[in-house]
């Protein structure tokens, strides 16, 4: 139906699907977490924000990338959907296997560095890593309505998506910084490594085979 938005049970998919994709420890978290350990509470704070801003700038350059390709052809939309399901799959293996290498790859005698260039950092990696982008196109279309009005769509899973990136963010900084010596003992990053990957696999099977009602 053209007035609504995104159906509540679709949000709800939405948002615990992209709770459980934070909580994986990816290339952001790791940034998030290297900061907080050799850097401390201050600097971890202006890597989430950077953090929250790069996602918000990644999320909307792809969806509107993804709504001139709804616009183009419904066909290819659906295709898009089915590709989006095998590169979670791929990245999750990819993940997995990469376990036994994860690490934080800390220095025992990190310089310091200040909030504003951390900012700046994070800003970066985020929004202008391709890997993101294709990431945002690949995962947001089960959640999407081709035949509904797209911008309200994008408003409501951006504002969703942004906002639990800066809380997990913000909770992953403030736990590092308690837990400095525990989270970088060798054994705890590849055990959420295999965790993150299992759950990529899972969602990649799961995007093929959601149907919107």
């Amino acid at each position: 139906m053209k007035g609504i938005s995104v159906e509540f049970h679709v949000w709800i998919a939405f948002a615990s699907a992209s709770i459980a994709l934070l909580l994986i420890p990816g290339p952001t978290v790791l940034l998030i977490l290297s900061y907080a350990i050799s850097q401390g509470r201050r600097v971890a704070l202006a890597t989430v924000a950077g953090v929250a801003l790069g996602d918000l700038i990644a999320m909307s350059a792809s969806l509107a990338g993804l709504g001139a390709l709804v616009l183009a052809s419904s066909k290819l939309f659906i295709l898009l959907k089915w590709v989006g399901a095998v590169y979670l799959v791929y990245l999750g293996i990819k993940l997995f296997r990469s376990a036994p290498d994860a690490s934080l790859g800390l220095l025992d005698d990190s310089p310091s560095v200040s909030p504003r260039k951390v900012f700046a950092h994070s800003v970066a990696v985020t929004a202008l890593n391709p890997k993101s982008i294709v990431f945002f196109i690949a995962f947001v279309p089960q959640f999407i309505n081709p035949n509904a009005v797209l911008a309200p769509q994008f408003g409501l899973l951006i504002t969703t998506f942004v906002g639990f990136a800066a809380i997990n963010a913000l909770a992953y900084a403030l736990i590092a910084d308690k837990l400095r010596q525990k989270i970088a003992r060798p054994s705890v990053l590849p055990f959420l490594t295999r965790l993150g990957g299992g759950t990529l696999v899972a969602m990649g099977v799961a995007t093929a085979t959601i149907r919107r009602s």
